[in-house]
């Protein structure tokens, strides 16, 4: 029987530690911008943004605590919608959703790490150091079940660290009602909502916890808490970062400074070498990232292969007994990634998504998915089973798929949105051919 590996606290660090990356350091600056300076509407905006991951956590927790089955949403889907669902649901994910999130994160890591020593950051220096990281942290996962889990508790741990000392110090050296009294204000029409779509992908990566759900320990219980403790507490850090530097630093002075603004915040709190620490500090909550998506992600084609919907599926569906991880399952999503790095950097190198990347090609899509899951949710409602209340079975759900709304909403500003869904249907028509082939054997 497998070991059950990871503890509550793991899963809680796997949505935290994915969800907080880079991103939060940098876009105090860009909501700003869009609500002209006033920190309430930018409060507002994180909290409208939110929506998507704390009610739709709370949604998937409602199926989470049904089933002990390993998968995550792919167990979820093929429980609570059919199989077919799942087939398309797993093919997405290990296709796409992961490899290409893997991939850019990897290279933000890259970016960040040649800043930190003084290199230049071209695309091949970028990628170098990219693939380092990519095969470090498979190479962790895939030979040891708790190695990727502990890494995950400290990064998730240390990516805090700044969070909290620039939301205190705010609060301590600044002066709020100077903050909150002189920013500037906004416009009376609803153009501050633009900054829905900067804010809305830096809570993507909430549902990677629902791939080890079989490995929690007591996860009938232990998953649906992290899944919603976990969203939550991201939309505290957040709000509480945003209003700590905009008290430290000033909304006027942000809005002049730009990304620079994190600089000055440092400086102001550590000195001359803040820049260097809060460098530091970057890397150590982008890797933690990186961990949280390859901890997930070796365990995916597994899931499919138990159930029939991977290629060579009597090979990938196995649990290696020496390491208590799926060895082969890992692998093929590792050389999966691999490939996406190099599309990663071909796209970066030729520039052919400008002001983009190939990361955003799962968002939307994925929250498409989603409202799937969302909507079993309130048909067993209907249906009376388990006697869900209105509150678990209609009113939540109906949120989450109003916040999975707001998101494709925001994805639909770049123009490249529909490229992008055609590379996901692709996959997805995909898999539904391989799974009727399949099918059709039995």
């Amino acid at each position: 029987m497998k070991t059950k590996e990871y503890s509550l606290f793991t899963a809680i660090t796997m949505i935290v530690g994915t969800v907080i990356g880079s991103g939060i350091f940098f876009k105090s600056d860009n909501i700003l911008v869009y609500t002209n300076g006033d920190i309430v509407k930018g409060i507002l905006v994180f909290t409208l943004a939110a929506v998507g991951i704390v009610f739709g956590s709370l949604t998937i927790s409602v199926l989470a605590a049904k089933t002990k089955n390993p998968g995550g949403l792919i167990t979820y889907a093929d429980e609570f919608s059919g199989h077919k669902t799942a087939c398309a649901f797993g093919w997405f994910q290990v296709f796409v959703y992961y490899p290409s999130l893997i991939a850019v994160v990897a290279g933000v890591a890259g970016v960040y790490m040649s800043m930190l020593y003084g290199f230049e950051s071209t695309p091949e220096t970028v990628l170098a150091i990219s693939l380092g990281f990519i095969v470090f942290f498979f190479g962790m996962n895939i030979l040891s079940g708790k190695l990727g889990g502990y890494f995950q508790n400290a990064a998730t741990v240390i990516k805090l660290i700044p969070l909290f000392l620039i939301a205190v110090s705010g609060f301590i050296f600044g002066d709020v009602n100077t903050a909150f009294n002189e920013a500037p204000k906004a416009a009376s029409s609803f153009g501050w909502l633009a900054a829905l779509a900067p804010i809305a992908f830096s809570y993507d990566g909430w549902v990677v916890s629902t791939s080890i759900a079989h490995e929690i320990k007591n996860s009938k219980r232990n998953l649906p808490i992290a899944l919603v403790v976990g969203p939550i507490f991201v939309l505290a850090v957040y709000i509480l970062y945003f209003v700590g530097i905009c008290v430290l630093v000033g909304p006027q002075e942000i809005l002049t400074l730009g990304d620079a603004h994190v600089n000055v915040a440092a400086q102001k709190i550590f000195g001359d070498i803040g820049a260097k620490i809060i460098l530091v500090f970057i890397v150590v909550s982008v890797l933690g990232t990186v961990n949280g998506f390859v901890l997930g992600f070796i365990r995916l084609p597994y899931s499919l292969a138990i159930r029939n919907m991977f290629p060579a599926s009597d090979s990938f569906g196995i649990i290696n007994s020496s390491t208590g991880t799926p060895v082969k399952s890992g692998t093929i999503a590792f050389f999966i990634c691999i490939a996406w790095a190099f599309v990663h950097y071909s796209v970066t190198k030729l520039n052919l998504m400008p002001n983009s990347d190939v990361s955003e090609i799962p968002i939307v899509a994925s929250y498409i998915l989603y409202i799937i899951l969302y909507v079993q949710v309130i048909k067993m409602y209907f249906k009376k089973e388990d006697s869900l209340s209105a509150a678990k079975g209609l009113i939540i759900p109906t949120l989450a798929v109003i916040g999975s709304l707001i998101i494709i909403i925001g994805g639909l500003a770049n123009p490249m949105t529909l490229v992008y869904i055609m590379i996901c249907v692709i996959v997805i028509a995909v898999s539904l051919v391989f799974y009727k082939k399949e099918n059709s054997r039995v």
